[in-house]
Formats: C-alpha cells, structure tokens, sequence
C-alpha cells in the first residue's frame, strides 16, 4: 500500500493497479469475494499456496498450512497507532524547533536556513522509503521528524511575522477537510475509481510543474516568479492545493479500506501512515501558504 501523493505514488490497494481490484464474484459455499488482481483472494477450490506470496513463504518455512484468521494481517488500530506515531513525532519536532530556534531580525536567517535544511533531507528520506518495496519504520519516522522541524520553523515565521495565529487556523483548517472527507467517503459521496484516480494525478502533475516553474522564475528572476503564489492570483491556487490535499485523503482512505479488506500485512500500516502524514502536511502547508497570502493583501 502506498500514498497515492504526486511525488510518492508507486503501489497501492487501488483499482487496475496488481495489488487489489473491485470486481467481485459469487463464489460457491461463501460470499463473494474479490479475485481480479488481488494476490490475497482465491477463487474456491484453489490452492491457497499457488499465487499468494506469504502464504509461500510460509509454507517455506514449515508453517501450518493456514494460519489463524487475522494472524499477521493489517488491522484499523495498526493503521491508527503508527498514524499517531508518526503524526506525534512530527508534532513533538515541530514544537521543538518553534521553540527553540527563534525567528526575530537577528536569527531568522539562521533559524529559517535549518528549517530548510531539514526539509531537504526529509524529502531524501521520503523518496528512499518510496521506493523500497518494504515500510522501514526507521525511515518513515525519521522523515517526520525532520519534517517536524521544517513546518515548526515555517509556522513560526508565519505566525510571528504575518499573520498572529496562523499556524493554529492551519490546524483547524487541516482538521477540517480530514473530518469532512472522512465523513464523505463513508456516506459514498466520494467514490474512488480509475476516473477519480486519473483526473487527481493529472491535475497534481500539472499544478506540481507550474509551482516548479514559479520557484525557477523567483529564484532567477526575483520578486515572486510568475505570480502563482501571491496575489489573487495566489488565493486561486491555494484552494486548488487544498482540493487537491482533498483528494489525496480521499486515495489514501480507499487503499487503507482496501488493504484491511484483502488482508494485508501487518507492516503496511506503516505505509498507510506515512501517505496519510505527507497528505497531512501537504494540507497544513497549502493552508498555511494561503492564510499569509491573505494576510500580506490586506
């Protein structure tokens, strides 16, 4: 199971993708059972060691031909736990940094050059757990917590320097557009499928490269590049940036249900928490970014 964010979607439970499908078929003696593409599901009568991998693997080992029902697989409180953990950890950093690195006239140079810092190597981190083919709980809560100390710098000099409160509206904000997605997605009124999938990534790759080329032209050309992130101008792409995060929740609820549905293994709770983490901070930043652009217009 992977985060289906732009930057760090290689695997998941999702439609069409080898790990899991949709379709479901009655199957005779039980209920229907999902089979197209995913390695967990056997149609009836099959032999339960021919395509799925664990179960292999145990049988390599001398395991008993089928284990308790549940026994190793991903369960809700292990998604929920190693969330906390890695959503604890980056907050715990977060507070640290905004404590401990100030950002007045005389330090903010050297506080906002850490910040940076960590926020570069937490994207190096990101992308080597993105591409392991297994979680490293190591990496992921490394990634947080240097993560942690970039969001606690940035708050900080939004808050203290732009807009008094910020950071707290960002939370609620960021809160939200979690419950209400959530409550969404379990009353159906968003429905995950190739459609959904196709048109989020496409309009994330676009607004990915246009933010790209905004920094390229602010860097070399001063001022605020293109005008993406400033202006009126920049309160358009802001809320694009929060529909988007929107979106990405909407994804990365889907692969949990799916991963608890087709049983798997416990170590992708840790997948699961760190997509629902880079959503989360992709949601903090857009609404952090947009409140201080509404600030500094005023």
């Amino acid at each position: 199971m992977r985060s289906r964010n732009p930057v760090f979607s290689r695997r998941g439970f999702s439609r069409d993708n080898g790990y899991a499908g949709f379709n479901t078929a009655p199957q005779a003696g039980g209920p229907a059972v999902a089979t197209q593409g995913n390695p967990y599901a056997q149609p009836a009568g099959a032999n339960p060691y021919a395509t799925n991998p664990y179960a292999q693997q145990d049988l390599q080992h001398g395991a008993p031909p089928q284990a308790p029902a549940g026994a190793g697989r991903m369960t809700m409180d292990d998604v929920v736990i190693r969330t906390a953990s890695t959503l604890g950890t980056l907050i715990v950093t977060a507070a640290l940094a905004w404590a401990l690195l100030p950002v007045d006239d005389a330090n903010i140079g050297r506080s906002y050059g850490i910040g940076i810092g960590a926020a570069l190597i937490g994207m190096v981190l990101a992308l080597v757990q993105s591409f392991k083919r297994k979680a490293s709980p190591a990496l992921i809560l490394a990634y947080a917590a240097f993560e942690g100390v970039f969001l606690g710098v940035v708050s900080s000099v939004v808050d203290n320097r732009i807009a008094d409160g910020a950071a707290m509206q960002a939370v609620i904000g960021t809160m939200a557009v979690f419950a209400g997605v959530l409550i969404a997605y379990k009353a159906g009124w968003i429905r995950v499928n190739r459609r959904f999938y196709g048109f989020v990534m496409a309009a994330a790759l676009g607004f990915v490269f246009l933010m790209m080329v905004n920094l390229l032209f602010a860097v070399f050309g001063g001022g605020d590049g293109l005008g993406f992130r400033s202006g009126a101008l920049g309160v358009v792409f802001g809320i694009v940036g929060i529909i988007l995060g929107a979106c990405f929740l909407a994804m990365d609820f889907k692969q949990v249900e799916d991963g608890l549905a087709y049983g798997a293994p416990r170590e992708e709770a840790w997948l699961a928490a760190f997509g629902l983490t880079l959503t989360l901070v992709w949601l903090y930043l857009e609404f952090l970014r947009l409140i201080a652009i509404l600030n500094s217009n005023d």
